[in-house]
Order: structure tokens, then C-alpha cells, then sequence
């Protein structure tokens, strides 16, 4: 495969078949470096129920076939790495696990640590490689006070992807670069027009990319045989009254509004109760909490979690930072108080923590805290 040059540094660029990646790599190859773009391959799209016809998210056939004309068109090389062994364990599995257990699982963030800089960052190691880069729109530096990589908000705060990145160790970190940090999206577009880019008019993905149909239901149905007779027809629970029944309880989702039925007014997921398979439902008010309890804390941006850290909290991608304090449990959990009231705290999702711009890491949602 590719032999680095003793006269360039050379850098990894996960190609989605998306313009940001493609960009990504054309600007790489711009200023110098020796350029390898690389598409993983992490499941196939007759075995998580896709349509091939509409094949079009990150990892598909039409993926790599567009990762392969950006890579050619840019002059560079390009493979396409099989990962769908560790793909289907680390995250297609804890997807699956994560909705049985009444949670709701965000794969992007276990694929960046498992896949991204977990699979591909040793095999841009193996290949020789400097540096990982990916089209994420975040900032990564060395901090010369904290002796730490720390990763940044992008400069284009409406397309900050930093949230998704707080699980990241310090020596993934140090072999990161991104390039579009600095970047909005149509500038972005402007740069792959520029360098005469088919996908410079590419849409965006948002769906998750194994749930390309971004049906759960089915996704889950057919993943887990039998599913749906086991936990059909579960109570639908309000103040301890039986009030209507549900799907199955996996299907339900904390500020779920849909399938719940009428009840004089709009009524939301509350709480989703795997073993008795209940979901508990209320008005838009019972989704307001002040607390969780967080497991699996990664600090990427310090080196210790001090007692009532006052940080900027976000619980979910789109959740705008809101003050909070941080207060360890002394069993590796955490309790996290916001000044202001949360709306729909969801088990599974991440709580990340800011100081100002700088991302200072994160956790796993366990539950809503008195």
C-alpha cells in the first residue's frame, strides 16, 4: 500500500463519500501531506434491513463509490477497510442492548471511540501514518498550561460537532487533526466546487447510519426475533393509573410524544420501565429535572474531576449549554444539578461539560436525580 515520503507527514482521512470528508482530504493534500483516504466498510445493508435502492448514508455502496471519485479526483489514494465484525459488537450490538434495557443509545459517539480512533486509528498506525483526520466541524489543540490535547468548539457554532467527540482518550487525541474546524458549511461547499467535486451539492445524512430508513421499530424487530410479541401490549401509566397501552416498550423514547393516545392533552414519555414493560407518560411539565446520575466519565480537557466543578452542560446534541455543577459519587458515577431545569433527561444519552469553548469531557446518562 502507501509508503510515507522521509520529506512529508503523512495523514489518514476517513472518507465518508460526504463533502466534508472530501474537503477534508483535498485540503490536506493542499498543504503538503501525504494523503491516504480511507472508507470503512461497517455493515452490510441486506443485514440491517436497508433498501439497497436508497443506499445513499456513510458506509453504503453509493458511499464508497463517491469516497473513491473524491479521492480521484483529488489525486489520492483510497481503500476501503472491512470493520464489520468490530462494527456489529461495539455498536450495532450496544444498540440493540441499550433499547432492550429501556435506554436510548447514541452509536455515533461509541463508533468515534470503537471505529474511528479505536479500528482506523491503528490501521492509519499500521500504515504509517502522522496523523487521523475526519470532517468533524471541531477544533483540536495542545494546551501548553494543562499539558492536554483539548478539543474546541468549530468556529461555526450551528455546525459544532464537538458533543459527539467527549469520549476520546488523550493519545487519540494527539494524532487528531481537524481541518474544517475553522470552516462554515458554505464555505465547505465552496472549496469542493473549487476542486471540482461531484458531491460538492451533496445532501447531509442525519439518520443513524445502520437505521438508514430511520425506523427503530423495525430495526429492532428484525435484529431481535420475537420481539415484538414479547413486549407487545405493555400499560401505558399515568400517576399509577393504567391509562392506554403501548407497542412494546423499546419502542418508546423519554419526550415521545406519538402512539400514546388521547388524553384530553398532549401527553410525553416521562419514564420507560423495561421490566415491567411500562411506559410512563405525563404533561409536557413532568419532563423538566434538575439532576442525573452519569456513568463512564471521560475529563478529555482536565486531568481530574474536582468536587462541584461548575461547567456548561449539554444533554443532548442539540441542547444548548446551560450552567451545572458536577459532584462525584465515589463509585465512579457522577450527579450533575443544572440551575436551570432540563427537558426530557434521557438514559443513554451523553451529558457533555464546557468551559467557555473548550470541550472538558463527559458521561453517560443513567437516570434523573432528585
Amino acid at each position: 500500500m502507501h509508503m510515507k515520503s522521509d520529506n512529508h507527514r503523512t495523514v489518514v482521512v476517513a472518507m465518508s463519500g460526504g463533502v466534508d470528508s472530501s474537503v477534508t482530504a483535498a485540503l490536506l493534500k493542499e498543504e503538503g501531506y501525504d494523503v491516504i483516504g480511507i472508507t470503512m466498510k461497517t455493515y452490510e445493508f441486506d443485514e440491517v434491513g436497508g433498501n439497497v435502492a436508497n443506499e445513499t448514508s456513510c458506509c453504503g455502496l453509493g458511499a464508497m463509490n463517491d469516497a473513491r471519485a473524491a479521492a480521484a479526483r483529488i489525486g489520492v489514494p483510497h481503500y476501503v477497510v472491512d470493520f464489520r465484525e468490530t462494527f456489529a459488537k461495539e455498536v450495532i450490538d450496544n444498540f440493540v442492548e441499550e433499547y432492550l434495557r429501556g435506554r436510548t443509545p447514541n452509536p455515533c459517539i461509541i463508533c468515534n471511540r470503537t471505529i474511528k480512533w479505536g479500528e482506523l486509528l491503528r490501521k492509519a498506525e499500521a500504515l504509517g501514518a502522522d496523523f487521523l483526520a475526519t470532517g468533524h466541524y471541531a477544533r483540536v489543540r495542545f494546551d501548553e498550561t494543562r499539558k492536554r490535547y483539548v478539543v474546541s468548539k468549530a468556529v461555526h457554532q450551528a455546525k459544532d460537532q464537538s458533543y459527539a467527540l467527549w469520549a476520546l482518550s488523550q493519545a487519540a487525541l494527539s494524532r487528531t487533526m481537524f481541518p474544517l474546524g475553522e470552516l462554515d458549511k458554505q464555505k465547505v461547499r465552496e472549496l469542493a466546487r473549487k476542486y471540482g467535486l461531484r458531491n460538492a451539492e451533496k445532501d447531509e445524512s442525519f439518520e443513524i447510519c445502520f437505521v438508514a430508513d430511520n425506523d427503530y421499530e423495525r430495526f429492532l424487530k428484525e435484529r431481535v426475533p420475537g420481539l415484538g410479541a414479547r413486549v407487545a401490549e405493555g400499560a401505558i401509566v399515568r400517576n399509577g393509573t393504567v391509562v392506554g397501552k403501548h407497542a412494546g416498550y423499546p419502542f418508546y423514547t423519554i419526550g415521545q410524544r406519538r402512539g400514546l393516545g388521547a388524553h384530553g392533552r398532549p401527553m410525553y414519555v416521562t419514564s420507560v420501565d423495561q421490566t415491567t414493560n411500562t411506559v410512563h407518560i405525563g404533561p409536557e411539565e413532568d419532563l423538566l429535572r434538575t439532576g442525573l446520575l452519569a456513568r463512564g466519565v471521560n475529563l478529555i480537557g482536565r486531568g481530574e474531576l474536582v468536587e462541584g466543578m461548575e461547567v456548561q452542560a449539554k444533554i443532548r446534541y442539540k441542547d444548548e449549554p446551560t450552567p451545572a455543577t458536577v459532584y462525584p459519587n465515589g463509585d465512579g458515577s457522577i450527579r450533575v444539578v443544572f440551575g436551570e431545569p432540563k427537558r426530557a433527561i434521557t438514559p443513554g444519552q451523553s451529558v457533555v461539560f464546557y468551559d467557555g469553548e473548550d470541550l472538558i469531557g463527559g458521561a453517560v446518562i443513567d437516570g434523573v436525580s432528585a
